[in-house]
């Protein structure tokens, strides 16, 4: 597989930068356009290229960071329900050797996951390695559904005089600590907001209703949170600007076009990797011996 001509790797790396979080104190949802595709149009040749191109650079690229077997990279994906984060992974991790990526999707915690701190359920399926780990949902929830709903702190067993007006800071805190820690220990952090409108989550919400054979995505718990959109902005414009890092930046994308989210998620990642100059092993000596053997024998 080529990789990316340079006029490619220009034109990606600008509607990247158009989307990561350089510097979140100054960062504002508000400003993001969530049916902004950088004027890129689906029915243009070039992204069609873009997506089909990057399909075939994400395989390539993985099967080396599994071959080199130093690197291991989470993508940590955040959204507003119906904002296509499902999609997103299988569309742009189709082409990619499934034994070298997992999946976790984070629900409500089990009563054992309650009875340990709030990062050790996700410390658990951490990547090795070699692999890509996806977060669907992940550690963020625990500033973000809990903050909007602070009594779901209650079953977190946590001592009365903990629980402070300082706990959200607190928690933004220990996040950009842990990530630190992973990227200083060869895991690459790559970080998703889905970037969805209220209408066109509607939209999606009805078309969930419409269509039978999406009738079990749908859940009255869907509608309830709707409700508090507001809360949820709010809590996602604060997190954002307190744990986007030049270690694990935060990239706001834009959902309400499918395509354009994957084409901005897909080429994140792809920039990403290439920049950990990936390569397959050197085989010594020894090894070229060995299998100069085998091939003489299967002769």
């Amino acid at each position: 597989m080529k990789k990316l001509k340079k006029s490619e790797r220009e034109k990606i790396d600008r509607i990247i930068a158009k989307y990561r979080v350089q510097r979140g104190k100054t960062f504002r949802l508000e400003r993001v356009d969530p049916a902004d595709t950088a004027g890129v149009s689906l029915e243009s040749k070039e992204a069609k290229h873009m997506l089909r191109r990057g399909i075939g650079l994400l395989a390539e690229l993985q099967s080396k960071l599994y071959a080199q077997d130093q690197w291991g990279v989470l993508l940590i994906l955040q959204a507003m329900d119906a904002a296509g984060k499902d999609g997103t992974i299988a569309h742009v991790l189709s082409g990619v050797n499934p034994q070298g990526v997992e999946v976790s999707s984070f629900k409500t915690p089990s009563p054992e996951e309650l009875d340990h701190d709030f990062l050790w359920r996700s410390m658990k399926r951490l990547p090795e390695r070699g692999r890509i780990g996806i977060f669907n949902r992940s550690y963020y929830e625990e500033v973000l559904v809990v903050r909007v709903h602070p009594e779901f702190l209650l079953s977190q067993k946590l001592p009365a005089r903990l629980v402070t007006r300082r706990i959200w800071d607190e928690r933004y805190a220990d996040i950009n600590a842990f990530e630190r820690y992973l990227s200083r220990n060869g895991i690459l952090v790559l970080k998703f907001f889905l970037c969805v409108s209220k209408e066109e989550q509607k939209r999606r919400f009805f078309e969930r209703l419409d269509m039978p054979d999406k009738n079990w995505k749908f859940s009255m718990a869907d509608v309830k949170e709707r409700a508090c959109w507001d809360d949820y902005m709010t809590a996602y414009e604060d997190a954002i600007r307190a744990t986007s890092t030049e270690w694990a930046p935060w990239h706001v994308v834009p959902a309400d076009n499918k395509w354009f989210t994957r084409i901005v998620v897909a080429s994140t990642i792809i920039r990403a990797l290439e920049d950990l100059d990936l390569r397959y092993p050197k085989v010594g000596k020894d090894r070229r011996r060995e299998l100069a053997a085998v091939r003489k024998a299967l002769v």
